[in-house]
C-alpha cells in the first residue's frame, strides 16, 4: 500500500492533474489502496484529503452535495498532490460518464447495477469505439486540451471501472459481473445492501456477512479487486487483512465530524471538575445538540455514505 503523497508526485499519480492509468494499474496488480468519499461539494476538502495522504478521492455525485461541475475543480485540486479522482456517477447514462472522463477522472463508480447485462452495457461507455461507445473529442482535460491526442489510444486501458454491489440480486450475479472485461472492482455499498437483505444497518447479521463473503470470493476467482466502505482506520485494517483491497474510509464530512466530536469530547471530559474540587465547570454542550453516536461496526454510523 502506498504511504501517501511524496512531494508533488503521489504514489498513484504523476505531476499534473491526470493519473494516466496509474491507479487502474495498481488496482489490477492487487495493490491495496485506501481512499475517502468527497460529499461536501468542496474542492478544498478534496485537496485537504489529498494532502493528508489518501491514495484516491471519490467524488460522490449520487449522494454528495454537489453536481457534475465539481469535477472541474476536484480533479486538479487532488491531482496537485498526485492523488487521482474517481467519480461515482448519478446514473449509468453514456453522456454522463463521458463528461466525467473528459474532465480527467481516473475512474468511474457505477451505483445500483444488478444484472450482468446492465453492467456490460455500462462499461461500454467507459471505452472509445470499437471496444465501446464513449464519445470522441480531444479539446478537454483528458487529452490535455488537444495537446495529447495520443491519450485516445491509451484511455481504454487507463480507466478504472468500479461496480457497486448493493442488492441481493447483484450479490447473486457477482460471479458473472466479476468475469466481465472492464470491471476492475466489485464495491459493496454496506447500507444499501444491508437494507436490501432485510437487516438494515446490521453489518454483523449472517445474511450480510455471507453476502459480502460471496462477493469477495467472486472477485478472487476472477482476479478482480473487491472494495467496501468503512467508518474508520481500524475497520479498514481489518478489511485489508481479509483481502479487501479498495477500501474507502468514511467521507470528508464524516471524518471531520468524527474529529470534531472526539476532540471536543476530550476537552469537555478533561475539564470536568472532580467532586469537591474548585475546578471550573465542564464546558456546556451547545443547546439542542446531541451526544456523539457510539462507534459502530464497519459503515454503520448514520452519516456514512453508502
Amino acid at each position: 500500500m502506498s504511504a501517501g503523497p511524496l512531494g508533488s508526485v503521489g504514489p498513484l499519480g504523476s505531476a499534473g492533474p491526470l493519473n494516466r492509468g496509474a491507479l487502474a494499474a495498481a488496482v489490477r496488480s492487487g495493490m491495496p489502496t485506501l481512499g475517502t468519499f468527497i460529499g461536501t461539494a468542496s474542492p478544498l476538502a478534496a485537496e485537504v484529503c489529498a494532502a493528508a495522504g489518501v491514495d484516491w478521492v471519490l467524488l460522490d455525485l449520487e449522494h454528495g452535495a454537489g453536481g457534475e461541475e465539481q469535477i472541474r475543480d476536484v480533479v486538479p485540486a487532488a491531482g496537485s498532490y498526485g492523488v487521482p479522482t474517481v467519480v461515482r456517477v448519478e446514473s449509468a447514462a453514456r453522456i454522463r460518464m463521458g463528461r466525467v472522463l473528459d474532465s480527467g477522472a481516473a475512474g468511474i463508480m457505477l451505483p445500483r447495477l444488478n444484472t450482468v447485462d446492465e453492467v456490460a452495457e455500462a462499461v461500454r461507455h467507459l471505452r472509445y469505439p470499437p471496444a465501446g461507445d464513449r464519445g470522441v473529442a480531444t479539446y478537454n482535460r483528458s487529452c490535455r486540451f488537444g495537446l495529447d491526442p495520443g491519450a485516445l489510444d491509451r484511455a481504454n486501458q487507463e480507466v478504472l471501472g468500479v461496480v457497486q454491489i448493493e442488492s441481493a440480486a447483484a450479490v447473486g450475479n457477482a460471479e458473472p459481473i466479476a468475469a466481465l472485461d472492464g470491471v476492475d472492482v466489485l464495491f459493496v455499498g454496506p447500507r444499501d445492501l444491508s437494507h436490501d437483505l432485510g437487516v438494515p444497518g446490521d453489518l454483523t447479521a449472517p445474511p450480510f456477512t455471507e453476502a459480502i463473503e460471496h462477493v469477495l470470493t467472486a472477485g478472487r476467482r476472477h482476479g478482480k479487486a473487491c472494495g467496501l466502505l468503512v467508518t474508520d482506520g481500524a475497520a479498514a485494517a481489518r478489511r485489508l487483512e481479509q483481502g479487501w483491497s479498495f477500501v474507502a474510509i468514511g467521507s470528508d464530512s464524516t471524518l471531520l465530524a468524527a474529529a470534531v466530536t472526539a476532540e471536543f469530547g476530550r476537552a469537555r471530559t478533561a475539564s470536568k471538575p472532580r467532586e469537591g474540587s474548585g475546578s471550573p465547570p465542564q464546558a456546556a454542550r451547545p443547546a439542542g445538540s446531541s451526544p456523539p453516536e457510539p462507534a459502530q461496526p464497519d459503515g454503520q454510523n448514520s452519516g456514512t455514505p453508502r
